[in-house]
């Protein structure tokens, strides 16, 4: 199947073989760790030098996912910007088109830790949110409440030598792939993610259809 739809705390969720969120019943797009402008940050802080691009080819990957589905709220689930200076010096066309997006819609920009505070951008700035039992954060906290939905790990998963973002989740907690295109990952497997969730977790694969496979195999 090209995508992989679940029950989780009682909603109905898809994830989408892009690396995002469906919440059909409520209309909601969830993407976690953006990074935009993460070429420019390297840049300045003398790091490698990267091609421009990344920036608009995550937000045009966003577009698309939105013009499918035209969510009633988009949830962005913490490092949205790869810091707040590079979220300031966005140029103007990117701008334009993060109007375009957020335009009508309910607009939730998590904060993350590289994006720790607001910017002069439409939308709501919140630490987290909630709807109907389910909690929406940056980070998973390990004495979290079910139905927490977070992001920050950017989980990979690897499946006959094939490496590609994951999504992973039990019946208590679900961690989203970064959907930014200059996000490194580590194994969704290592202690670090896999100690978050029980022996029932899965993993499950990004790419042209969704791969679910045992979380501590990925």
């Amino acid at each position: 199947m090209f995508w992989h739809d679940f029950d989780f705390c009682s909603a109905q969720l898809r994830a989408l073989p892009a690396g995002a969120l469906w919440w059909g019943d409520a209309k909601l797009l969830c993407v976690s760790d953006l990074h935009l402008g993460k070429s420019e940050r390297m840049a300045r802080r003398g790091g490698q030098l990267v091609p421009p691009y990344d920036s608009l080819e995550t937000l045009i990957r966003l577009k698309d996912l939105i013009d499918q589905h035209d969510p009633e709220t988009v949830i962005c689930l913490g490092d949205s910007f790869d810091d707040l200076t590079a979220g300031q010096r966005l140029d103007a066309n990117l701008l334009q088109l993060l109007a375009t997006l957020i335009a009508g819609r309910k607009w939730i920009w998590i904060t993350g830790n590289h994006d720790p505070g607001p910017l002069d951008i439409q939308g709501s700035w919140l630490a987290e949110f909630k709807q109907d039992g389910l909690t929406f954060r940056h980070i998973a906290q390990d004495t979290s409440e079910a139905g927490e939905i977070s992001g920050h790990f950017h989980p990979k998963a690897s499946i006959r030598g094939r490496r590609r973002p994951c999504f992973c989740y039990d019946s208590r907690r679900l961690i989203l792939p970064a959907f930014g295109t200059y996000t490194g990952g580590l194994r969704a497997s290592d202690p670090v993610i896999a100690n978050l969730f029980d022996s029932t977790a899965r993993a499950v694969m990004t790419g042209t259809k969704s791969t679910v496979i045992p979380l501590r195999a990925a």
